[in-house]
């Protein structure tokens, strides 16, 4: 008979990768929900630059209608960059990073979870109310449903760059300038094909070419974007 105190320890009794994404997830999601700011402000935010909109140029139906792509895109990205700077920044004040690079699990499945976390509290309640907003701008339901679909494929490409931007510069009292620096150039490609299938739909015109390269860029970025945040990580932090 086997002596229980000897036996050794087996593969299945340590944490599996999809345990390990799933509990920083769920751990990341409990934050959020305590401190309300990490909601409210981006989508806050995101609200109040389209509904300045109107009020800046006029409510004209023609003028609203054309500008409605970029104003709903730029107004995502804005919001996007402005709640990374804090992504990695409490888990490196008070340790836990430090413990997340000690970890068994590789480094690249955590900042995984830490992401889709964040495009979950940040970005999702700015496409749920995305639709009221594009009505406001006088969208028809079928430019409507393009913006939905365009958003939901683009703003999880943009929580991964401004992740990049958030590890290479978590070691830095200011890092919010730099983040922007690194990651607006990157936003440009996801920017131009986001309103480009928005602008084709208003016109009538199919825009499934636009979400298709939509899609590549989310598939690129789930595979190649973790990798490069838990390398900025281990540079922002060996020093």
């Amino acid at each position: 008979m086997a002596d229980p105190v000897n036996k050794p320890l087996t593969t299945t009794e340590a944490p599996s990768l999809w345990q390990g994404f799933t509990a920083l997830l769920r751990r990341d999601l409990l934050i959020a929900f305590r401190q309300r700011s990490d909601l409210v402000n981006p989508l806050f935010f995101f609200i109040m630059v389209i509904a300045l909109f109107p009020l800046g140029i006029g409510p004209e139906k023609n003028v609203l209608e054309k500008i409605a792509p970029g104003v709903i895109w730029i107004a995502a990205l804005l919001s996007t960059l402005l709640s990374v700077d804090s992504l990695f920044r409490q888990d490196f004040e008070d340790g836990a990073l430090e413990l997340a690079l000690l970890s068994p699990q590789p480094l690249f499945v955590l900042v995984l979870g830490k992401v889709v976390a964040h495009w979950l509290v940040s970005a999702l309640p700015l496409i749920l109310v995305s639709p009221i907003l594009s009505i406001m701008l006088f969208m028809d339901a079928d430019t409507v449903l393009a913006t939905l679909y365009s958003l939901l494929l683009g703003t999880p490409v943009l929580s991964m760059i401004s992740a990049i931007g958030a590890a290479l510069t978590v070691g830095l009292r200011k890092g919010g300038v730099l983040i922007a620096i690194i990651a607006l150039p990157l936003y440009v490609p996801v920017l131009i094909f986001g309103t480009g299938a928005v602008q084709a739909a208003s016109m009538g015109m199919p825009y499934g070419g636009q979400l298709a390269i939509l899609a590549t860029f989310l598939i690129l970025a789930l595979a190649l974007a973790p990798v490069a945040i838990a390398a900025g990580l281990r540079i922002s932090t060996s020093g």
